[in-house]
């Protein structure tokens, strides 16, 4: 867990293609050998990392959301808002592996089964089961237009997401 946790850290700061292995080593805490005894290529740090802040989205953002639809909505934005302040002002990170390494397989693997998951428990969180797809939309577009307007897009995203459920039948 703290060798992921030390990976996660240096790929946000490093970046995929730049974090030099010694970088990596040294975020992990860990000695060279023990960072390769446990994740035995580059490719395995990368999942390693990505799993490990996959585990911290869910449980910061969509965990232990209020039981009320309408607040779930409210407080998933809200949330999603703190998220990208405190942890991913550049953006999605699982975007950003793949974009870094466009043909591997199982990087993309990754990101569709992560937002797949946090569309359906969103969608099932928010009361707009069977719209997750565009639940997901709103939420990625939040994602994308926090480094540009903050809280502003939080204030649209929520509007988004209320006529969305407004939309409902």
């Amino acid at each position: 867990m703290k060798m992921a946790a030390g990976l996660e850290q240096a790929f946000v700061r490093h970046g995929f293609a730049d974090a030099s292995v010694d970088t990596l080593r040294e975020a992990s805490g860990v000695s060279l050998r023990t960072l390769y005894k446990y994740m035995p290529s580059r490719a395995d740090m990368v999942l390693a990392a990505l799993e490990y802040r996959y585990r911290r989205y869910m449980a910061e953002v969509l965990d232990d959301l209020p039981v009320d639809p309408t607040q779930a909505r409210d407080a998933l934005m809200t949330r999603i808002g703190h998220w990208m302040q405190s942890e991913a002002a550049h953006g999605c990170l699982f975007h950003s592996a793949v974009a870094a390494d466009p043909a591997n397989a199982t990087l993309r693997a990754l990101l569709e089964r992560h937002k797949h998951e946090v569309a359906t428990r969103a969608a099932l969180a928010t009361g707009l089961e069977g719209q997750g797809v565009a639940l997901l939309l709103v939420m990625e577009g939040l994602t994308q237009t926090w480094p540009l307007h903050g809280d502003e897009a939080v204030s649209a995203a929520k509007q988004l997401a209320a006529a969305l459920a407004a939309g409902q039948p």
